[in-house]
């Protein structure tokens, strides 16, 4: 069986598990119960789960400045935030996002004198920022309220807790290593040049205050019904993003409305959720899409761009040059 055609089949089948997962979360309530709890969500709340979304997606924004910097080349800011956002306002829906973003990243460095391999160390290393930040706040969050994590994956708390310590040595390692390591790691035939000392330090900043941003979002939409704290509404948004992260399903569909409903069975889950993937997924998406289309028309023939010599397909992770 071909790489290609397994990826496929797992996500396929991690496709039909988040269905089942939706499925077994919507079938105890109506459509006029979810419908009924979603109109009662404060506008304020709202506004700043907006808010909150925003700045997510400008520390994103970040991450490929970051990249940019990574590869040696240099863009204006307002370049690195338009394909950034574009590409996963994008990728965030459609799932597989370091193939399905990476192709759109493609779209805008090609036309501004980036490689191919440039590209695929950007879209590397926004994957390890997006990792550093995950293991950051996860493990603060799992040290800080060892019970809920406790509570929800059904491990011991003591378990719980090396975990916790685990993630949070892992981005110090990554610190110890950009400070020491001059030459690439190797880990069969992938190989990742580690960035600098300055370089490694942002990338867990922003990592993790994204993170916290979305967090953020999620908690403004959950508080509208009950008291929740924000400590364990980032437990539960770290677990349900690794989930998604690892099944590839977009959006984390079934995923997070699972995860969520331990924090707040009934209907109000569903309708936090759902509002929250309309701030966060489908807000941007509807912006993204047409920001794609508009800016493919106005570089296509702009003078002075340089225009792309290889397709989307050349992000195959087997098409990589060095696979960093």
């Amino acid at each position: 069986m071909s790489l290609r055609l397994l990826l496929r089949f797992v996500v396929l089948a991690a496709v039909i598990g988040a269905g089942y997962l939706l499925f077994q979360t919507l079938r105890q309530y109506t459509l006029a119960e979810i419908w009924s709890a979603m109109r009662a969500i404060p506008v304020t709340n709202l506004l700043l789960g907006l808010a909150f979304a925003f700045a997510s997606y400008a520390c994103l924004s970040c991450f490929d400045a970051l990249g940019v910097r990574y590869t040696g080349k240099r863009l204006p800011l307002y370049k690195t935030a338009l394909a950034s956002f574009v590409s996963l306002s994008i990728g965030h829906n459609v799932g597989i996002a370091a193939l399905s973003s990476g192709a759109v990243r493609y779209r805008y460095y090609a036309r501004w004198g980036l490689t191919t391999e440039d590209v695929a160390k950007i879209v590397l290393f926004c994957g390890v920022t997006v990792a550093l930040g995950l293991m950051t706040l996860g493990g603060a969050s799992l040290l800080l309220r060892p019970q809920d994590a406790a509570d929800m994956t059904g491990l011991s708390r003591s378990a719980i807790f090396m975990i916790g310590i685990v993630s949070l040595i892992a981005p110090v390692v990554y610190l110890v290593l950009a400070a020491v390591v001059k030459t690439p790691l190797k880990l069969r035939s992938w190989t990742f040049e580690m960035p600098s000392l300055p370089i490694a330090a942002a990338q867990i900043l922003v990592g993790t205050i994204n993170f916290a941003f979305v967090a953020a979002s999620l908690h403004q939409m959950l508080s509208a019904f009950a008291e929740a704290s924000y400590l364990k509404v980032a437990s539960v948004s770290i677990i349900a993003n690794v989930a998604a992260i690892i099944s590839h399903v977009p959006g984390g569909i079934g995923v997070l409305e699972a995860t969520v409903a331990h924090i707040l069975p009934g209907a109000e889950s569903v309708a936090a959720v759902i509002a929250f993937r309309v701030i966060y997924y489908f807000i941007p998406l509807a912006i993204g899409l047409p920001t794609l289309l508009i800016s493919e028309l106005i570089m296509k023939n702009k003078p002075g761009e340089a225009k792309p010599r290889e397709t989307h397909e050349a992000l195959d992770a087997g098409a990589l040059p060095s696979r960093s």
